[in-house]
């Protein structure tokens, strides 16, 4: 696993060299400063898991760098021990006020150094956690079909090794939910999860933004940059679309996969990792290869453990498991009172042939929460718009005036969507006065939504 690394800041050679040598010697990867004016572009270049900062500093002074690094983003934000020579208790609360994790006088010791170096690394570890926990608060793999219990079986059978994983299935079937549970169960859960969605990011911006760059690499740059290779130093690194990568940045994601090692732009060194990498796409990177579009090299790097994502419609019995859960979820969130599927609603989903899959599926529960004040839901309440539905019968309907509301109603939540919930703006769309589109609304146990 990854060793943890330590930024030193102190205007004397002789403890930038002691205390450097002795945290060597306890295994960490270190790096020393003289000013503290270096500090902040460093950790801009490198990701710490400590600063060992001197208050006592030539220009600018250790309080003022501790409130530059207070204000960097959590990922990207170090704890800090802070040394003195002059220290005194208002000074001492003065930098614990600031974020200061600890605070040591000098003559330093080696118990006294090492204790304070672990302590805060752990703390460290336990924050990054908590926050990865809160940033991907995810739902686990929730199926009982049997695409998905041999899913669950592979899983368990290589979570403890470090192979690389290439994640197929179509767009909304879960590829990265199924990225996050393997690395929660894998060695490195405790290490960061890191993803990079490769057909978000514009063609001139992926490099920078997987290896990272240096301040004026290129026009646009005013800073360094730390890469998303370094920050899954340790952990996991997750490429999502991996095949609407181009062929120039490929080849280096390959470079960089054979070495554990990058370049980013701009810089004169290069940078060691330990990263495991995790890709998915929804294409067939063979036929990709056959068109030019994917290098053959690189497929062969990242297929070693193939993962296929089943799509929803050949796992129907999970339908209702899954309704069920993003229906509790949506009505947790907003705040609404518990509500339940009728039989012929979960008829009507189990029909369908969900284009988009599983995050439809999410889409359709979300929608059925806000618009509808009701607790049981029927099959009329499930807003199944997409082009190639399967429609509710007209034959389930007892009367003509049922067959009209129906329609109606659906004619009103499809322009409440396209307007995204606007009342003023869907009345204007459908020729009505918004207190008569309310008055319908009502009728029709669509609620307006908050």
């Amino acid at each position: 696993m990854k060793r943890a690394r330590i930024l030193i800041v102190d205007d004397e050679p002789a403890i930038r060299q002691t205390l450097g040598a002795v945290l060597e010697d306890e295994g960490y990867l270190i790096k020393t400063l003289g000013a503290g004016e270096e500090c902040i572009p460093e950790l801009g270049r490198h990701v710490y898991d400590l600063v060992l900062l001197d208050i006592w500093l030539p220009g600018l002074d250790g309080l003022a760098v501790l409130e530059q690094i207070q204000e960097l983003p959590l990922t990207g934000r170090p704890p800090v021990v802070m040394i003195s020579g002059h220290g005194n208790i208002e000074t001492a609360v003065r930098a614990t006020k600031l974020g200061a994790f600890d605070f040591l006088e000098k003559p330093l010791t080696i118990d006294k150094v090492t204790i304070a170096a672990k302590n805060a690394i752990e703390h460290r570890r336990l924050e990054q956690e908590l926050y990865r926990l809160q940033d991907h608060d995810q739902p686990l793999i929730i199926g009982d079909s049997v695409p998905m219990k041999a899913l669950r079986q592979q899983l368990a059978l290589m979570a403890g090794t470090n192979g690389r994983v290439l994640i197929y299935g179509e767009s909304g079937v879960g590829k990265e939910l199924v990225a996050h549970a393997m690395h929660a169960i894998s060695p490195r859960a405790q290490q960061p999860f890191i993803e990079v969605n490769c057909a978000a990011i514009p063609e001139d911006l992926i490099e920078s933004e997987l290896f990272g760059h240096r301040k004026g690499s290129f026009s646009g740059a005013p800073e360094d940059k730390v890469g998303k290779f370094e920050r899954a130093d340790g952990g996991t690194l997750f490429l999502d679309e991996v095949a609407d990568m181009s062929l120039r940045t490929q080849a280096k994601v390959l470079r960089a996969l054979d070495e554990q090692r990058f370049w980013a732009l701009g810089a004169e060194d290069s940078t060691q990792v330990d990263v495991r990498v995790v890709a998915s796409t929804n294409k067939n990177l063979e036929h990709e290869i056959e068109r030019g579009n994917f290098r053959e090299d690189l497929f062969y790097r990242l297929n070693v453990i193939p993962f296929h994502v089943p799509p929803l419609r050949d796992r129907q019995q999970d339908i209702p498991l899954l309704a069920d859960y993003f229906l509790r979820a949506f009505t947790k969130s907003y705040g609404r009172k518990p509500k339940e599927l009728t039989p012929e609603a979960y008829a009507e989903l189990a029909a369908y042939h969900w284009p988009g899959n599983v995050r439809e599926l999410k889409n359709v529960m979300e929608r059925i929460v806000i618009l509808n004040p009701q607790t049981r839901i029927d099959a009329r309440n499930v807003p199944l718009n997409a082009p190639g539905a399967r429609r509710v019968a007209p034959e389930r309907f007892a009367s003509l005036q049922e067959v009209r509301e129906n329609a109606e109603r659906d004619f009103i939540l499809r322009k409440l969507e396209e307007t995204k919930g606007n009342v003023t703006r869907a009345a204007e769309q459908l020729g009505l006065e918004r207190s008569n589109l309310y008055r319908k609304m009502k009728t029709l146990g669509i609620a307006a939504k908050e």
